[in-house]
């Protein structure tokens, strides 16, 4: 069960201050200008939201205070009855759902009013609804200022409240007024409770902090209770009776022997046997304090206290017994022959009644452990009935061995915890040894003295310092009777010495059967036998594997080298062999160029290829390659030397029709090329039909651009219609058909100088 903060519950503001910060707010975070020739549809938009947004707001504000403040129906029984007590539950849910109920009508209203400004027909019309609808949302809130402030009142008082675990060990102080509770909690915890010679100094309730068992404890001081029905009691009593009657922890019951507090033992008795039934099932701890005001010559206080209030005072002891056994006993008279001594031994003698004095601080801490003794015992043995007992059977649990007769005290102590030494055997045996060994040298030296004829020494004592040297030595002589121990160490030297001679760990095992000990211990894997799954022959098999990998290897070394002994030293034919024989001969001239680039590479500096004579291409070099792999060279050396001529003449500045030798076949090639270059094939304005640029654009008759076309003229005519369409294109500077790109030619001369005194114009 979670202790629970009522601190964290922010301020709930009043209602004219939470009008003010919602006005404020939507005026701030929405639009503020409108005007009368927007479009209606924009009016109502700028409306809506104004009434939107103030509904939300409302409703953020309004659900943070209903969901900060506890339910009572959600909290523990303690913290529930005890806000009943303080608060009136009805009263408490009554606020609240008034508050839930301006939540509702805030909203109903924004729903309305919005529906409302969809039809507005106006700015007026629409700036209207929504002063209406903010004005009703702000009746409805103002309304509600009562509840609200009461609500803030609540508040305060509940981050005043205590903070108190109803699952935690918890002690509670209950008793009349001014029997010393908050005296009691002052000298156990570090709580600083005042303290008044007068009642109901205490008027809620206190908490502190104590440790015990290494365990934190949480101690409740209560107001005072006075024996009066249950529905003539205030609240500051009320406080003190839901605490005893929902928390689980033990109770210290206080009362004032001296009845100094003005009520007397009678009416403080009276009082215990009327809220006995919040006892139950509790341990119970009845304190009689103020034992220093006891006037009373003699050892024992309690004497001063009248045989009457004695009887009473046994009959409560009585009865706390019972009602923490879960009996409510009605109240028994004490016999009227006991007398006060009797009585008194009677009331020490009771396990739930301790006498304490807060001032002196007698008894204090005895009555603080006795209520956590018991109560930690109760909920151990709560918890072990349970099915959390897994948890608290893991406890560390220090066992404390019992005296002589088995009993033990209220807490839990042997009555008599003197126990016998434990000697081991060896060590009796030795002193029994010392002992023998003391008689024979007393009867030695008695005989020698006899012979002697002289008077008998005295026997050296064994302490002191000739003491210590005669222990030695006879210490020394009996180890010398004894028969010698063979240690490990021995035997190690025996054996070897170390690094040899292995110990065996297993011949001091103590077993129940001697021949158990070198019994094979299985070794457990997964949680099975690993024996279980060994075979007893995989040693044979394993060996008959070998064997048989063994023999098949020299079967295949066998067949290997017979088939190297059959097979033909040379295969190959004449030609096979000369082609290997170029091949390696090419392979090792390209290693061994190879190698000569590499050793000359960090030497040399770079040469173009056109300056160097072994890279330049020639057409020596391209017949030698052509023909390495195969191919005829004569036309391609043939059309390498022509295109070359060509290139030089143009850069001379010859003319294209220059008449040259040539051979049949070049004269042929040129007839063809000039009657190509008389058609013209692109219109007028169309760039020179050089002989090179012909070669270049005059279509194929068998590329793409001439399929389709049947003829020369159809080509030119496809041409032609080409370079019109293209045209229009070339002169706006389009990239292509796709292109339509419009520039931004910034004419900022339009844009320049000042406007004057006349009409605007087109700028």
């Amino acid at each position: 069960m979670p202790t629970y903060n009522f601190k964290r519950i922010t301020v709930v503001p009043t209602a004219s201050s939470l009008i003010d910060t919602v006005l404020s707010s939507t005026q701030r975070k929405t639009p503020t200008e409108v005007h009368s020739k927007y479009h209606v549809t924009r009016i109502r938009q700028f409306y809506m939201r104004k009434v939107k947004f103030n509904q939300q707001l409302w409703s953020e504000k309004l659900s943070a205070i209903l969901e900060e403040f506890p339910r009572l129906d959600d909290l523990h029984p303690f913290w529930g009855d005890l806000l009943n007590v303080l608060y009136d539950r009805d009263h408490y849910k009554l606020a609240l759902g008034q508050i839930h109920l301006a939540w509702q009508l805030i909203n109903k209203i924004a729903k309305d009013y919005i529906r409302l400004l969809k039809y507005g027909d106006s700015l007026y019309r629409c700036k209207t609804l929504k002063r209406a609808a903010l004005g009703r949302m702000c009746t409805i809130v103002k309304k509600q200022n009562s509840s609200l402030q009461y609500l803030e009142q609540v508040r305060q008082h509940l981050g005043r409240l205590p903070s108190i675990d109803p699952s935690t060990r918890t002690l509670i102080l209950c008793g009349y007024p001014n029997v010393g509770k908050s005296s009691f909690l002052n000298k156990v915890s570090r709580a600083d409770v005042e303290v008044q010679p007068y009642a109901f100094t205490t008027k809620q309730l206190f908490v502190g902090h104590v440790d015990h068992a290494y365990l934190r404890w949480q101690v409740i001081d209560t107001p005072g209770i006075l024996d009066r029905p249950l529905d003539e009691r205030n609240t500051v009593e009320m406080q003190a009776v839901t605490a005893l009657a929902h928390l689980r922890a033990a109770v210290v019951y206080m009362m004032d022997a001296s009845e100094t507090c003005g009520y007397t033992i009678a009416q403080q008795c009276a009082l215990f046997h009327q809220i006995k039934p919040l006892f139950l099932n509790k341990p119970l701890v009845v304190g009689i304090n103020k034992l220093d005001l006891l006037k009373v010559a003699g050892p024992e206080p309690m004497l001063a206290v009248s045989a009457e209030n004695l009887r009473l005072l046994v009959d409560v002891a009585r009865s706390a017994d019972a009602a923490a056994n879960g009996v409510v006993a009605p109240p028994q008279p004490v016999g009227a022959t006991m007398d006060a001594r009797a009585l008194v031994a009677e009331l020490r003698a009771c396990a739930s009644v301790s006498f304490l004095s807060t001032v002196t601080e007698v008894g204090v801490h005895e009555v603080k452990r006795a209520a956590c003794e018991r109560l930690l015992a109760q909920r151990v043995e709560a918890k072990a009935r349970s099915k959390r007992f897994d948890g608290v059977a893991h406890r560390l649990h220090v066992a404390q061995p019992d005296g002589v007769g088995g009993e033990l005290s209220a807490n839990h102590q042997p009555t008599n915890p003197t126990r016998p030494p434990c000697i081991p055997k060896s060590v009796l045996a030795l002193h029994a040894d010392e002992d023998a060994m003391l008689v024979e040298m007393a009867g030695a030296r008695r005989r020698e003295a006899e012979a002697a004829g002289t008077a008998e020494p005295a026997v050296p004592a064994l302490d002191g310092g000739d003491g210590e040297r005669a222990r030695k030595d006879l210490l020394a002589a009996i180890a010398a009777r004894r028969p010698k121990r063979e240690t490990e160490k021995d035997l190690q030297e025996l054996h070897g010495g170390a690094g040899v001679y292995s110990a065996d760990m297993r011949k001091n095992y103590m077993l129940e059967d001697e021949e158990w000990k070198y019994d094979i211990v299985p070794e457990i894997m997964d949680g099975k036998n690993v024996f279980d799954y060994v075979d007893p022959e995989i040693e044979e098999r394993l060996l008959e594997l070998e064997a048989e990998e063994e023999e098949l290897e020299a079967e295949h070394q066998a067949a290997m080298a017979e088939a190297e002994q059959t097979a033909a030293p040379d295969m190959l034919t004449e030609e096979e062999a000369e082609e290997l024989k170029a091949l390696r001969k090419k392979k090792h001239d390209v290693v061994e160029e190879h190698r000569d680039r590499k050793a000359r590479a960090s030497n040399n500096s770079i040469v173009p290829r056109s300056a160097d004579t072994e890279r330049r291409s020639t057409t020596r070099r391209m017949r030698d390659s052509l023909e390495a792999m195969g191919y005829d060279a004569e036309g391609a050396v043939r059309r390498a030397r022509d295109d070359r001529r060509g290139r030089e003449e143009s850069r001379m500045g010859r003319s294209v029709e220059r008449k040259r030798k040539r051979d049949a076949s070049s004269a042929a090639a040129m007839e063809m090329e000039e009657e190509k270059e008389k058609k013209r094939v692109h219109s007028s304005k169309s760039r020179s039909m050089s002989r090179g640029r012909a070669a270049s654009m005059t279509p194929d008759p068998k590329s793409k651009r001439a399929l389709g076309l049947k003829d020369d003229a159809a080509r030119m005519k496809s041409t032609k219609l080409g370079d019109k369409s293209v045209r229009k294109r070339s002169k706006d500077a389009k990239r292509g058909e796709g292109d339509r790109h419009v520039p931004d030619l910034k004419p900022k001369h339009l844009y320049s100088g000042k406007t004057g005194r006349g009409a605007r114009d087109w700028r």
